[in-house]
Order: C-alpha cells, then structure tokens, then sequence
C-alpha cells in the first residue's frame, strides 16, 4: 500500500486576482494552499511551516520590489527540499540553479506541468 505526503502550497502575489487564480490552479490539483500578499508574510510561513511546505509559488515583483526573488532564496536556504517557481513578465531573471522560472504570459497548464514535475521529483514515498 502506498501512502503521498499531503501536498502544501504558499502562492504569494501582490495582485489579489492572480493570486486567486494561482490558488485556485493548485487547488484543482489537490494542493492545500496558503494564501500571501507580501513576501514578509510568505517568510514568517516559510519559517513556521517550512518542513511541511511541498511548493511555494510566488511572483517575483511584489509592491514594486523584487522581493520574489529574495523570497525564493531564503525558502531555500531554509528548507532546500521545497520546490520554488517563480513567476514574472521579466526576460532576464537571476535566481538560484534549484528555483524554477515561469515566465509571464503562461497558462495554467504550464503551471500545473512544472508544479507535477518538481514535485514528483522531490516526493518521499512511503510504503
């Protein structure tokens, strides 16, 4: 018998809508998800709940500020076994070898697909 891990999720985004839906894509995909508007608020959960976090989805300019990209650097410094997308219109993003980038405009489609395939990758299986 075979038994996954529950899936946890942060998605933090400035834009209420965009955030929403990001949620909204995870969840249709049996991911549990913690909604953040700030990167200060997605840092406190990080802490708190690192090790329980499977997927922390962000976007890379949240109030004007790169902070996505900083966020994504201290999730991973922190807990280097969380899978980290980071989403952005930007062409020329710098980010750790282990972040994934999803670039602006995708679909949810895409989303799904990297968030299946870093996950997958990273999933303990226990039996």
């Amino acid at each position: 018998m075979q038994f996954r891990v529950p899936r946890l999720a942060v998605v933090v985004e400035d834009d209420t809508l965009q955030r929403d839906t990001l949620a909204g894509v995870l969840a249709h995909e049996n991911i549990d998800v913690i909604h953040c508007s700030s990167a200060a608020a997605a840092e406190l959960v990080v802490a708190r709940l690192g090790t329980e976090l499977r997927l922390l989805v962000t976007d890379l300019w949240l109030s004007n500020a790169p902070a996505g990209a900083e966020l994504a650097r201290f999730a991973k410094e922190r807990h280097p076994h969380l899978c980290v997308i980071v989403v952005s219109g930007d062409e020329d993003v710098r980010l750790p070898g282990s972040v994934h980038f999803l670039r602006k405009p995708y679909q949810p489609a895409d989303l799904v697909r990297a968030t299946t395939s870093l996950i997958a990758v990273q999933q303990p299986r226990v039996t």
